[in-house]
């Protein structure tokens, strides 16, 4: 009788966790349906009324994506972001995604191996010549986490900086041990170093490439077991797009075999254009399943952003540059948490 009478409060509580943990389900479920069914609500405009139809597809993305917490990954994904041209929007792309994850809920890290350190400056990092970079982790072993700054603006986000010493590494790699791979072992001791310290781990780490495929963007490609290829909606983007892919296979069958390309994003897209929609659909007829539904248009706020230290999340969150940048931030977000369902559900099928 006593075991029964102990018993009797937990399943009490059981009970009325359940009943909670369902009240919150429909809660979302309900705030879900009520911002699909306010959405949907908005005209649609014309081919007569391209202004009003552009206006309506922005408030349709600020009802769906603002304020939304974005599905955590299983583990931490490492993606970088690359191409060989330069000009496509690798820096910003890289920039504004991790800003639109950071703002809606997940802890993100952003690499700067470029040199010429933009993303440090997008992010309001410092990065002058004294500061400890990502030079430090790659040639002389200094540990990730010593290096690390906290980004002044959104919670959540974290980046590595580059500074100009940055420039000479590719020469002073060539002569190291395991030149190829000293990101990949800086990124892995980082997050088990933070595991043992009881650090969360950062749900996405974000590598910002050099325009180039020499040993820093190598270093990127062997870290990394994503690429996410930023591509300008121009007839020099596809040239460029089938050399890059050309040396990613190489980077697989030699050095990471596990790195594929898991996402594409138009950049400076211009719906007034017939290039801008041929670039597109040619796109999306040779990679269905990885270019995202949403496209970044060309925009002045995105532009003037980088100059105030600032992404353009911060700088004018409701311009239609910031809605386009957390759209593909969302998407992102959403095809891993599907793709972890996809795997959990076959694996309990076999």
């Amino acid at each position: 009788m006593a075991a029964t009478s102990e018993a009797a409060p937990h399943t009490g509580d059981s009970v009325a966790a359940a009943e909670a943990l369902e009240a919150l389900a429909a809660v979302v479920s309900r705030e879900t349906d009520d911002r699909e069914e306010l959405a949907s609500s908005l005209p649609q405009g014309d081919h007569d009324t391209p202004l009003a139809r552009a206006v309506a597809a922005d408030a349709r993305k600020r009802i769906a994506l603002t304020g939304r917490v974005f599905p955590k990954p299983p583990t931490t994904r490492v993606l970088t972001v690359a191409n060989q041209k330069g000009g496509v929007g690798k820096t910003t792309t890289t920039v504004n995604v991790a800003a639109g994850l950071a703002q809606a809920g997940l802890t993100v890290l952003v690499i700067d191996i470029d040199p010429q350190g933009n993303a440090s400056t997008a992010l309001g990092i410092d990065h002058h010549a004294e500061v400890p970079s990502i030079y430090d982790v790659l040639v002389e072993g200094t540990p990730l986490a010593d290096v690390v700054q906290e980004c002044p603006d959104i919670a959540g986000l974290w980046c590595a900086p580059a500074t100009i010493d940055l420039a000479g590494a590719e020469i002073e790699l060539v002569s190291l041990v395991a030149r190829e791979t000293r990101l990949q072992k800086a990124i892995a001791a980082y997050l088990e170093q933070g595991s043992a310290a009881g650090r969360p781990a950062p749900d996405y780490v974000l590598i910002d490439c050099p325009p180039s495929l020499g040993l820093l963007t190598v270093n990127a490609f062997v870290a990394a077991q994503e690429v996410l290829i930023p591509i300008q909606c121009e007839y020099y983007a596809l040239e460029g797009l089938s050399q890059l892919l050309k040396n990613i296979e190489l980077i697989r069958n030699h050095l990471n075999p596990t790195l594929h390309v898991s996402t594409i994003l138009l950049t400076m897209y211009d719906g007034r254009t017939r290039l801008s929609a041929q670039v597109a659909d040619e796109v999306r007829t040779h990679f269905p399943e990885q270019v995202l539904r949403n496209t970044v248009p060309r925009s002045v706020r995105i532009s003037e952003a980088p100059s105030h230290g600032q992404t353009v999340m911060t700088y004018d969150p409701n311009s239609s540059g910031a809605l386009s940048y957390l759209g593909a931030a969302a998407e992102l977000a959403d095809r891993g948490a599907a793709t972890t369902a996809d795997h959990q559900t076959a694996s309990a099928q076999n």
